[in-house]
Parts: C-alpha cells; structure tokens; sequence
C-alpha cells in the first residue's frame, strides 16, 4: 500500500515525525506540492494525506487507486468532497484537536490589543523607561475586561472554551448559535450564557470574537452593515476562517475608530497578499494562523491522523466528512 503526504510542513516543520505511517505501507512524503504536480504524485496513491493541498474532480479522476484522504485539519473545503464520495474515497478530517489551543490563541490577540504587552516591551527595550520622568507611562490606551460583554459567534467546542475564559476574567457572555440549544445545555452545566439573535450580539459587545464554521450564507458577515450596528469602540477578534470578514469595511472601521481593536490569525487569503487591506491598519495584530501550531497540539493532530487511518482500515472509519 503506497501512503503520500502532499504538504506535510506546516504540521511537522521537523519537530515531529511521520514515520508512525510507516507500519501501513510505503510512505512518500513531500513538504509542499504545487498545483501542477498533485495529479502526479497522487496518481498512484492508495492513500494520501494533505493540509490545504486543493483536490479537485479532475484530479480525482486521476488516482483510480485511491481509497482514503486524510486532512491534517478540521477544515476540508480544499476537497471536492462530493466527488471522493461518488469514487467510493472516504475524506476524514482532525475534530476538535485544537480547542483550547485556539480559545488560548483568542485571547492573545485580545490582551495585546487591551493590554498592549508587545508594544509596552518594545518601548522599554528602545529605552523609554529609562528616560522616562515618571515610574511609569502608557504607549495607548488600557483596557480592563471586567464587566464587559464579551459576545460568541458560533458556539462549538472552541466557542464555549472562550466563553470559559470570558467569564473567568469577570466578563458577561453572550452568543450566537444557528443551534441555540447548545447555548442552553452550555448555560445548564456551567454558567449562564444568553443566546441572543446576531443583530442583539453585535449591538451589546464590547468584544465580538468568531467561532463560526464558513459556510455560503456567513461568507463576508462582518461587512460594513454589520459593523455599523457595533459599538463605538468595540473590539473584533477573528480565529474562525478569513472570508467571515470584509477586509476592506474593518479598515475602514479602524480608521474611523468605529472599531477599537481587530485581531486575526486568519485572512481570507493565506498567505497573505501584499494588498490585503488590513496591512499596516491601525490598532490591527494579526499572526499568520499559527493558533493550531503549539507542538502539543500539532502531536495530538498527527496522533488523531493516525488512529483515523487505522479505524479506516479496520472497516470502521471514523471522522468521516463525506
């Protein structure tokens, strides 16, 4: 049995190893694969493993061995996943392996912007401290999150993580769900988190984070419509999928200071592009999606890879998307 992984350095830039794969056949691996060589190095392929690697129809209908995609990510869009099903290829996907690593992620961008710890470091490090007339300064305005309402756009695994963290540091939580009862069986075991409609969500928070999955109906939410019902000096965090946002309307919010603060660890072009509109916007931190990246959670991701191939090949797959 012939395994190919497509790109495997974003998962293992050489801190991990993907020889665990070795027991189920001959492992080829690569680093990256262009657009122009996937059909070829999958062609006689059994099974192939990818991050963000596009398999489209076309190229499907090229690899008559295949039988399993692995994706090393939660997310699976780069797949034609209809079409694996109409070839009788089973697609699989990593859950919930993330979680906290992402929830943690939240809210580094959202104590950078409140807090401004990289920004306050960098003043002291250029000498400002030293020359300073008072013991101590600020470079911009502080932020305390007590008592601000802190509002959730998706409440999955990941939302209700933050929503932890929200309440743990003194703040009122409320969210968005297409599923509100998620919200409801949450409030039950937990704390009180009030479901509320997107439009109440966007009017009450003073921070507004993404949780939700992109779907055809939220590409591009967060437009100019919707930031218009925010508060004045709202904060706007993004550890979701890029396209949820109009890039160009946040720029434009930040400029204005309709918004206080965005923070993002994803873009709706990645890697970003030299004219995306949130390069060098004010009071903007971005990281270039590197939530999921912690070695603890990039193991549990490979560890999950490898036990959905081995389900698979025991005729009972599990985290099946297709």
């Amino acid at each position: 049995m012939k395994l190919v992984i497509l790109d495997g350095h974003a998962l293992n830039p050489g801190d991990l190893s993907y020889d665990v794969f070795k027991e189920f056949g001959t492992l080829e691996y690569y680093e990256r694969t262009p657009a122009n060589l996937t059909a070829e190095r999958m062609r006689d392929a059994d099974i192939v493993f990818l991050n963000k690697v596009q398999i489209t129809k076309e190229i499907l209908l090229q690899c008559p061995k295949l039988k399993y995609i692995g994706v090393f990510a939660t997310g699976y869009n780069v797949i034609d996943t209809a079409a694996a099903r109409e070839r009788g290829i089973t697609v699989t996907n990593i859950p919930a392996y993330s979680t906290m690593a992402v929830a943690q992620a939240t809210f580094a961008l959202l104590l950078e912007l409140t807090n401004g710890v990289h920004a306050h470091n960098q003043s002291v490090q250029n000498g400002d401290w030293v020359k300073s007339p008072d013991f101590c300064y600020w470079t911009h305005p502080l932020t305390e999150l007590l008592d601000k309402t802190f509002g959730i756009v998706g409440f999955g695994s990941i939302g209700q993580a933050v929503a932890k963290i929200a309440n743990a540091l003194g703040m009122k939580v409320i969210a968005y769900s297409r599923t509100a009862k998620k919200i409801e069986d949450f409030s039950k075991d937990n704390f009180t988190v009030k479901s509320v409609s997107l439009d109440e969500l966007l009017q009450r928070s003073d921070i507004v984070s993404l949780h939700c999955p992109l779907t055809a109906d939220n590409k591009g939410m967060i437009n100019q419509a919707a930031l218009a019902k925010m508060k004045d000096g709202a904060i706007l965090l993004n550890t979701a999928r890029g396209p949820l946002i109009d890039e160009a309307a946040v720029r434009t919010a930040l400029e204005s200071k309709k918004l206080f603060g965005f923070g993002a660890d994803v873009l709706s072009q990645e890697p970003m592009s030299a004219d995306c509109p949130l390069l060098g916007a004010p009071n903007c931190v971005i990281t270039p999606h590197v939530a999921w990246a912690a070695k603890e959670t990039r193991e549990r991701l490979l560890g999950i890879a490898v036990d959905n191939l081995r389900r698979f090949l025991a005729g009972q797959p599990v985290n099946v998307v297709n």
